[in-house]
C-alpha cells in the first residue's frame, strides 16, 4: 500500500465512475453536490472497512486488514487538499474518522450497534455521546483503537505521530483534538474537523468566522487603490519594507541562520492621530498581497471574568494561524499599553492576560499590525518586539489639497466660489474629516438640489474641529 498521498494517484486501480464521467461530458455544468459527495462518501466507506475489520479481530471472528483508500481524481476540495498535504493512509482515516458524524450524525452508533447486539457500553471504542442528538461522536481514543486496536505500541505511535499538538493535522489546525477534563486520559476528548474544512469539504466553499464574544474580529475591505493613499515618502518607504516581507517571508522563514534567532512572523506598529490613514493603509497591504485583513475589537476580547480573555485571545490566534491572515488591533493601546500596578489580585490576573496576549502576538507567524494614537501609551516592554514603527501625521497643505480633489463628487456640482487650494491652506483636517465634510455636503447638496457652496463646506469644517473642541 502506498505510504502517502504523495502517490495518490498511484491508488486509483478502480476506473472513473461511468455515471459520474457521463454527467460531466454531458453537462459541463454539473449540480457542485454531486462532485462533492463521492469522494466523501468513499471516505466514509474506508472508515467503515476500518471499523468492521478491527471490530471483528476485537471479538475474535477474523483478522484485520487495513483498507487500501482509493480516491477519484475529480479535482473536489477534498481531493486537491489530500494531494497537497501529502498525508499517511493513518492520517487520511483519521481526517475521515473525525469527519464522518458531520456526513452521517449516527454512523458510530450504526456501526457498534452491528457488530455488538446487546445494548451497554463499550469503553474500548472510545467516543462521547452528542449533547443534542445523543449520537456518538469520535474521540482520540477512537482513532487509537480503529487505527492500532490494543497494540500498545502502534498506539503510542499513532498518538504521538497524528494526535500530538506537534502532528501536522492538528498543528495546522486540520483536526481539532479537545483538551479533556482534569484527571482524564488525555486522548478521551472529542476530535473533530475544523469549521474551515468541514465547510470547504462538504460545501466546496471558504469558511468564513462570525464576528462574536469568541471572536472578536471582523474582515475589512477598501475599494480604494494603493494611489489613493496619501502619506509621506518616508512612510511609504517604511511601508515597502513590511510588504517586501509579505513577498517573501517563505525564503525567511527557512533561512537557516535567521530562522533560528527571530521570531515567526512580522509586527508592526502604526501611530498617529484619528483619521490619518491608519486603518486604510492596513486594508491596503492585504489586498495588494491578496490576504485577509482581520479587525480586532479589543473591547471585545476584554472580560470582566478572570481568565476569559485569553480564552477569547487563544481561540483568536488558534484561527488565524496558518491562515494568512493579517491581524489589525486598532486602539491597540486599550490592551497593549502600560501595564498596571499589582494592588489586588484581579490587577494580578489582568497583567496575566495581557502577558498571555504579548507572547502570542510575539509568536504569531504572520503580520500584525497596532494601531495607536500615541506611540508613548504602548508599553515599553513591547516596543522592541516591532520590526516597523511607522508615524501617521497630520497631511500638510500639499497633502490636504489632494485629499480634497480626490473626494470632488460628481453627482453634485461644485459651486465657482469654492478654492481647495485656499481650505487645503487654511484648514488643518485629517483626512478622514476632509472627507466627512465633502460627504455631508454632498448629501445637503443633492437634498437641497443645488450646488456645493463654500459656506457649506466652512459650516461643515467648523463641525469637524468642533468634535475635537477646536475652532475656526
Amino acid at each position: 500500500m502506498p505510504n502517502s498521498f504523495s502517490q495518490l494517484r498511484s491508488w486509483f486501480k478502480t476506473p472513473e465512475p461511468p455515471e459520474t464521467k457521463a454527467l460531466v461530458l454531458r453537462n459541463q455544468h454539473m449540480h457542485a453536490a454531486t462532485g462533492l459527495a463521492v469522494n466523501l462518501s468513499l471516505g466514509l466507506t474506508h472508515v467503515q472497512q476500518l471499523a468492521d475489520s478491527r471490530l471483528q479481530e476485537y471479538l475474535g471472528k477474523g483478522s484485520f486488514q487495513m483498507p487500501d483508500p482509493q480516491l477519484y481524481d475529480d479535482g473536489s476540495p477534498l481531493f486537491v487538499a489530500l494531494s497537497h498535504w501529502g498525508l499517511s493512509p493513518s492520517e487520511y482515516l483519521t481526517l475521515m474518522i473525525a469527519l464522518a458524524p458531520a456526513l452521517q450524525p449516527n454512523f458510530y452508533d450504526l456501526l457498534i450497534h452491528k457488530h455488538l447486539s446487546k445494548a451497554g457500553e463499550f469503553p474500548e471504542f472510545g467516543g462521547v455521546k452528542n449533547a443534542n442528538t445523543r449520537t456518538t461522536l469520535p474521540t482520540g481514543d477512537t482513532v487509537l483503537f480503529l487505527l492500532n486496536g490494543t497494540d500498545l505500541t502502534g498506539r503510542l505511535t499513532t498518538w504521538q505521530q497524528i494526535l500530538s499538538h506537534d502532528s501536522r493535522l492538528i498543528k495546522q489546525q486540520i483536526i481539532l483534538l479537545e483538551d479533556p477534563k482534569d484527571g482524564e486520559p488525555a486522548t478521551s476528548g472529542r476530535i473533530t474537523v475544523s469549521k474551515e474544512y468541514v465547510e470547504m469539504f462538504l460545501l466546496g466553499r471558504e469558511w468564513q468566522p462570525r464576528f462574536s464574544s469568541e471572536f472578536p474580529a471582523q474582515p475589512i475591505t477598501t475599494l480604494l487603490d494603493w494611489d489613493n493613499l496619501i502619506v509621506s515618502k518616508n512612510n511609504l518607504e517604511e511601508l515597502r519594507i513590511i510588504q517586501d516581507w509579505l513577498e517573501h517571508e517563505q525564503t525567511i522563514k527557512t533561512d537557516p541562520a535567521l530562522s533560528r534567532m527571530i521570531k515567526p512572523g512580522y509586527r508592526a506598529l502604526f501611530y498617529g492621530p484619528p483619521g490619518t490613514g491608519k486603518t486604510l493603509t492596513a486594508a491596503l497591504v492585504g489586498k495588494r498581497h491578496k490576504r485577509p485583513v482581520y479587525r480586532v475589537d479589543l473591547s471585545q476580547m476584554v472580560s470582566k471574568y478572570i481568565g476569559e480573555t485569553s480564552k477569547i485571545a487563544s481561540n483568536l490566534f488558534d484561527i488565524a494561524e496558518n491562515r494568512n491572515w493579517i491581524l489589525f488591533f486598532d486602539e491597540a493601546d486599550s490592551l497593549f499599553g502600560k501595564r498596571t500596578s499589582v494592588t489586588s489580585s484581579n490587577d494580578r490576573y489582568a497583567n496575566q492576560d495581557v502577558s498571555y496576549l504579548l507572547q502570542r502576538v510575539e509568536d504569531y507567524n504572520g503580520l500584525i499590525i497596532l494601531a495607536s494614537n500615541y506611540k508613548h501609551n504602548i508599553d515599553n516592554a513591547f516596543m522592541r518586539r516591532f520590526q516597523s514603527v511607522i508615524h501617521f501625521s497630520m497631511p500638510d497643505a500639499q497633502e490636504r489639497l489632494t485629499l480634497w480633489q480626490q473626494t470632488k463628487p460628481e453627482v453634485v456640482k461644485i459651486a465657482d466660489d469654492i478654492s481647495f487650494e485656499e481650505l487645503a491652506q487654511k484648514f488643518e483636517l485629517s483626512g478622514a474629516s476632509i472627507l466627512n465634510v465633502m460627504y455631508i455636503s454632498t448629501i445637503r447638496g443633492l437634498a437641497d438640489e443645488q450646488k456645493i457652496t463654500r459656506a457649506m463646506l466652512i459650516e461643515e469644517i467648523r463641525k469637524e474641529l468642533a468634535k475635537e473642541n477646536k475652532t475656526i
